[in-house]
């Protein structure tokens, strides 16, 4: 029986693509693509009744909403006067000029480019707005001021995707970038349109700017993402803004609590600043959770809002929390980026949190944060470790973010039990990490402590035996960078193929039940599951012996490691990797209780090696699988001798590349970080890689 075609629309007669906007015939009951009948989707939502080409021609053209206020996010209620006036509408913005607002000259640290340094933040900190007049001393390098809308067009190309705020209603929608600069060169512009998240790392437009040095020196991804990591490298330091007269943006703070550097081209942009208080945060809280929260202007809610004015050619530093609006005062082309750093890690935690309390979408969060969280934690317990191997003290700053930075991890690591997502990163051990850490934040308190009974005190940052920005963050920057090589550089040694020994026979025979199970590659021995037990067992049980007889036991595992119950992991997963499939799904963590049922299995499987081995060729018996080829199988147990627990790669594919604004139906971006990634093999012997298997059976622990 022939199967149904796929349903066809349009005046193109395409099938159904989720990516492209659709406007249905309000006469006929088609369905056309934007595009196609030169509908934008912001253009979409003026229209009441929809007539496509071919309708049009007997009934007319389409009939459009009436405007009745100028107040409302939806201009077609009926002004009354008893409706409040709503963010971003043109009697809001009118009214917001005309308010008055304590000057950002209390609060903003005016500085010249090359007084803005790593040093002069760290000892001074990095709490209040900076501004900084001429770009001279910043690093910072852009297009000339007659740079144009047109110009981002020949340089991204007019077929880029870019999200466009419809500034009256608050609201977001897509078109081509070519579409934005026909509208921004009309005489007459029918609505305000703004656009603030075009990323342009992936373009020819990245090489026309170069980040200031001081967001380039302190950022984590620049210091701490290595090149080999699963998750894609976030792009947030590049966004060219584009607005137009009258656009606004609310109150927020900027995702993951990042610090922005901003830089007017040409036109001005006015900023609303109100500083990060424990009240001011609450308060911020409480109003974006609000129903209402469109008709309270935020502003009025706290002490004191700041109005600060960023003429052309004007870089402004905003540190990590502040909540800010902005308001574009004339037409306006400015330069952003958004980046992490040490100096404030507990603020950037609190703000992550607190979006996640607010059930703030993904592409409305800084992406894969906690994925550099568990990087920056191994970099940061390698700096703590090398200070006091030199007999200094850290910096408060960097004892305080650790403290933090710990209390997180512990609060994730609890709550993957619960919720699928996990972010730990391949060549971490989770559980170990924060015990070091832990460890370092107690010497260095006990350290603190005999220090004032006495005894010798560690050296402090910043005296002469311990300059801590040129030697000791460089060093941890360089060491970082360091670390970051090392964990891509384990490479697998080759050997001969040879016949399989008993040892190798024993641990085919288990990748291959696990194989026909489906179990895919999540994380190393964590996907022996109870479904697996009976073989496992009775694999521990017939190499103990031989492993007893001479064999030194390899294990890699430390005990914090295996802290807890026995508990397993299985991953909710067969698909290969060229069938991507949203991490948000993957990786489901199953939790068993397993201690009862080896022994029990144990029993039951006594005589299965026996009936294996009275075959008359080990190879003849295992099919035509060797070594090598087992090697590809879904169960991990190779890490390589003294380096950490891997995670083994999964197939997962990352979401595409991050916005700051929401993207339903984001057009397929391709993202070079995903390509050609495979499992990395470890060195270590089949003995090796068994001896590890059997402590865990020993220890009735699989859960690494």
């Amino acid at each position: 029986m022939a199967m149904a075609a796929a349903p066809l629309y349009c005046v193109c007669r395409q099938s159904y693509d989720v990516s492209r906007f659709m406007i249905e015939c309000d006469i006929c009951n088609d369905w056309f693509h934007g595009s196609c009948v030169q509908v934008e989707e912001h253009h979409a939502v003026d229209i009441d009744v929809y007539h496509c080409p071919k309708c049009d021609v007997q009934h007319g053209p389409s009939l459009m909403k009436k405007r009745n206020n100028w107040h409302r996010h939806d201009y077609t209620e009926p002004d009354d006067g008893s409706r409040p006036v709503q963010a971003g509408t043109s009697v809001f913005v009118r009214e917001l000029q005309n308010r008055t607002f304590p000057s950002a000259d209390e609060i903003m640290v005016q500085m010249q480019g090359h007084q803005v340094t790593q040093k002069y933040l760290e000892k001074q900190g990095f709490r209040y707005p900076i501004t900084v007049p001429k770009l001279d001393g910043l690093g910072l390098k852009l297009p000339p001021s007659s740079f144009s809308v047109r110009d981002v067009e020949e340089y991204v190309g007019g077929d880029k995707i870019v999200d466009v705020i419809d500034v009256a209603r608050q609201a977001d929608s897509k078109m081509k970038l070519r579409e934005f600069v026909k509208y921004y060169y009309k005489p007459y512009r029918p609505k305000v349109l703004n656009v603030i998240s075009l990323e342009f790392s992936d373009t020819k437009m990245a090489e026309l700017v170069v980040v200031p040095d001081i967001a380039q020196k302190m950022s984590w991804v620049e210091n701490y993402w290595p090149d080999d990591s699963f998750f894609p490298k976030p792009f947030v330091q590049k966004y060219c803004l584009m607005g137009v007269k009258d656009s606004y943006t609310d109150f927020h703070i900027d995702f993951g609590g990042t610090s922005v550097w901003y830089h007017v081209l040409w036109g001005e942009k006015i900023f609303y600043l109100i500083k990060p208080t424990q009240a001011n945060l609450a308060l911020y809280e409480a109003w974006s959770s609000s129903p209402n929260q469109s008709e309270v202007f935020f502003g009025d809610k706290v002490d004191k809002c700041y109005k600060c004015v960023v003429p052309q050619g004007t870089t402004v530093l905003i540190p990590t929390g502040w909540i800010h609006a902005v308001l574009t005062s004339q037409d306006c082309m400015a330069f952003g980026g958004n980046f992490l750093h040490n100096l404030n890690i507990g603020m950037q935690l609190r703000c992550y949190e607190m979006e996640r309390r607010l059930k703030t979408p993904d592409l409305f969060k800084f992406p894969y944060f906690e994925a550099i969280c568990w990087y920056v934690a191994k970099n940061l317990l390698e700096t703590l470790k090398e200070l006091r191997e030199d007999n200094c003290q850290p910096p408060a700053y960097l004892t305080e973010g650790v403290k933090a930075l710990i209390t997180a991890l512990k609060n994730w690591l609890k709550r993957e039990v619960t919720e699928p997502a996990s972010e730990v990163p391949d060549h971490i051990r989770p559980n170990r990490l924060i015990k070091e850490l832990t460890k370092e934040i107690r010497y260095l308190e006990e350290e603190q402590q005999s220090g004032a009974g006495g005894s010798k005190p560690m050296k402090s940052q910043g005296s002469g035996g311990c300059p801590l920005t040129r030697s000791t963050l460089d060093r941890a920057s360089h060491h970082a960078r360091r670390t970051a090589r090392r964990l891509r550089h384990h490479h697998h040694h080759h050997h001969a193929p040879k016949t399989p020994s008993n040892l190798e026979i024993l641990e085919l025979h288990t990748r291959q039940v696990l194989k026909r199970l489906e179990v895919g590659p999540f994380e190393e021995v964590r996907v022996l599951t109870h479904y697996h037990l009976p073989h496992a067992a009775l694999f521990f049980e017939r190499v103990n012996s031989d492993l007893r007889k001479g064999t030194a036991v390899y294990s890699d595992i430390s005990d914090s490691e295996s802290e807890g119950r026995c508990s397993t992991q299985v991953t909710n997963r067969t698909s290969s990797p060229k069938s991507p499939v949203s991490p948000s799904h993957g990786g489901r963590h199953v939790r068993k209780e397993c201690r009862a049922e080896l022994s029990q299995r144990i029993q039951e499987n006594k005589n299965f090696m026996d009936s294996q081995s009275s075959g008359s060729n080990s190879s003849e018996a295992w099919g035509d699988q060797s070594p090598s080829r087992a090697a590809s199988s879904p169960l991990c147990l190779d890490p390589s001798p003294g380096t950490d627990y891997q995670y083994c790669e999964t197939t997962l594919s990352p979401p595409l590349h991050p916005s700051k604004r929401s993207a339903p139906n984001t057009p397929p971006i391709s993202n070079q970080a995903t390509k050609g990634k495979r499992p990395k093999k470890g060195m270590a012997t089949t003995k090796q890689r068994l001896g590890k298997i059997l402590k865990l059976s020993r220890n009735n622990h699989f859960l690494l």
